[in-house]
This record gives structure tokens, sequence and C-alpha cells, in this order.
């Protein structure tokens, strides 16, 4: 009998190291990129703050705050994956903050950009009126404005989570790993988020469609810029783009519910962690970096601001 334990204890070991190292091996190729990118997306912040041609220009401001949120959802969602490959269970209160804070910026993505869209599409229809409608205080109101409606359409999930007896739970200590799929208690909850998803993408692409139509039938006017109509039909693309980009993370939870009713437990482990790299972190770090590249204001500063800290850094190593 000893000698038939002996090989299933060396197998179990075998697993067990296996396991491990796979999890490093996605801990490291994971943080490594998102390390990165957070990165850019700080210098790109900071390079968005360090000259008044940037403070002061309404669609810079719209920018900031679409970077500011992307920015934060991808450190949340790398949180939330690290301890999903680390196996740490976290309690109902904890896991439903990092949620929250998680679907807020999600929901200010598209606002963003609908309103990134409106302005390209005034400046190119209205050029004469651009000045008197996109105003500092104006872009600054309709900010507020974005902030609001994320905060409500979260005060209303929680409110909706509130509904979860969890009084008759032995523990707040969570069985599954947290993520959104599993703050999702109830029914209610469920049906409430896929329709507030639903309606949010639909307005954000027909706004940002109907912008680009816009654009196209005032380009062919003679009245309007050829030069600056098609800079903004570009712009409106990559809106379009970025959009779908924020869409992508929107079916992430949908995807992983339909693939773990048809492969095994194993396979679908290994195809989590592949489609969270491929849905969820590549376009968060994507979006702004071709943005923040495309532009030619930004695109001199933001690249001596990366050198420069580069070189820094050298330096305090070799140092």
């Amino acid at each position: 009998m000893s000698f038939v334990s002996l090989p299933r204890s060396n197998i179990s070991i075998e697993f067990d190291d296996v396991g491990l190292l796979e999890r490093m091996t996605t801990f490291t190729l994971s943080t490594i990129p998102s390390c990165v990118f957070l990165f850019i997306n700080g210098t790109i912040l900071f390079t968005l703050r360090s000259k008044s041609v940037f403070r002061d220009t309404c669609r810079y401001i719209l920018l900031f705050n679409l970077l500011i949120a992307d920015t934060a959802q991808l450190a949340v969602c790398q949180v939330l994956f690290l301890l999903s490959v680390c196996r740490i269970t976290l309690t109902y209160p904890v896991c439903g903050m990092l949620t929250v804070f998680a679907n807020i910026t999600n929901v200010i993505s598209p606002l963003t950009l609908m309103v990134m869209s409106l302005e390209r599409c005034v400046a190119v229809c209205l050029p004469l009126r651009h000045a008197m409608i996109v105003t500092i205080r104006n872009t600054r109101l309709a900010i507020i404005a974005v902030w609001t409606l994320s905060s409500l359409h979260n005060i209303f999930r929680v409110i909706l989570l509130l509904d979860f007896p969890f009084e008759d739970l032995d523990s707040l200590q969570m069985r599954d790993l947290c993520s959104e799929i599993t703050m999702l208690l109830g029914s209610r909850s469920k049906m409430y988020d896929n329709a507030f998803t639903g309606f949010l993408f639909v307005s954000a692409a027909i706004v940002i469609i109907s912008s680009y139509v816009g654009v196209i039938m005032a380009a062919r006017s003679a009245s309007t810029g050829k030069a600056s109509a098609l800079k903004a039909r570009n712009t409106l693309v990559l809106h379009l783009v970025q959009l779908c980009l924020s869409l992508s993370s929107t079916i992430y939870n949908p995807m992983l519910i339909a693939l773990i009713k048809i492969v095994q437990t194993v396979v679908f482990l290994r195809l989590h962690k592949f489609l969270y790299v491929l849905i969820i972190l590549f376009p968060k770090c994507l979006s702004s970096l071709i943005y923040g590249l495309r532009d030619h204001t930004i695109r001199p500063i933001l690249l001596s601001h990366l050198d420069c800290q580069l070189k820094h850094k050298a330096v305090a190593v070799s140092g």
C-alpha cells in the first residue's frame, strides 16, 4: 500500500507545483504590462496638467477625465484579477466596495466618450457658436453630470444588493472569488445591470454615430473646412473604437458564464486568464496610448516626459 500511495503523493505535489508555476507566470505576465501602461497613463495625465493649453482646452479636460476613469478601472481590475489568480477570497463588504468602484469608472468611460463626440460635432457643424457652447464651465458641468449619473447608477445597484438576506449567512466571508458576477446577488440585480449596460452602450453608439454622420454632412458643405472635418471624422472613428473597447469589458463576465458551462474546469481557468489579458488588460491600455500618440499637441510633450522619467530612473538605478 505504501508503494501505491507514494506515486499518488508525488503526482499531487507535481500538480501543485505546476499550478504554482502557472499562477506565478500569469501573475508576472499580467502585472508587468499593467504597471507599464499605468506608468504611461500616469505620464499622460501629468502631461495634461503640465501645460495651460491642456488645462484650458475643453477636449483635453474631457480626455483627462476619460484617462482618470480608465486608469482607475485598470488598477482595480488588475487587483481583482490577481486576487483570483492567488485564490484569495474577500468579505462581501470589501468585494462590494471594489466592484462598485470598478463599475463607476466603467460607466464613466462611455459617458465621457459621448460628451467628447458631441464636442467634436459642435466644433465642425457649429464652428461660429463652438466657443459659446463648449466653455470651460459647461465642460466641468458635463463632467459633474457624468460622475453623478454613474454614482446614482451604483447607488441603485447597492440598494438592490441590500435586499439580499445577508443575515441568513453564517459569515460575511465569501466562498467564491470576488468579481462583479459574484456580487450580482438576486435576479433583480442581474436584470437591472444587464438593462442599464445595454441602454448605456446603445445610447453611446447612437450619439457617436449621429455625430459622425453630422460631421460627414457638414464636410460636404462649402462653409466647413475640409481639413477640420476630416480630423473630426477620424477622431469620432477613434471614439467609436474606444467605445467598442469599453464594450469588450462588459461581455467579459457573460462570456465566462457561458464558457464555464461547456468546458472543463482546468480549461476554463486557463481561458479565464487569457481572456482577461485579451479583453480587459490590452483594450484599456491601448485606448489611452493610441489617443496620446495620435494627438500632435500631446505627442511631443508626452514623449519628452517619458524620456526624462526613464532617464531619471536609469540614473537612480545605476547610482
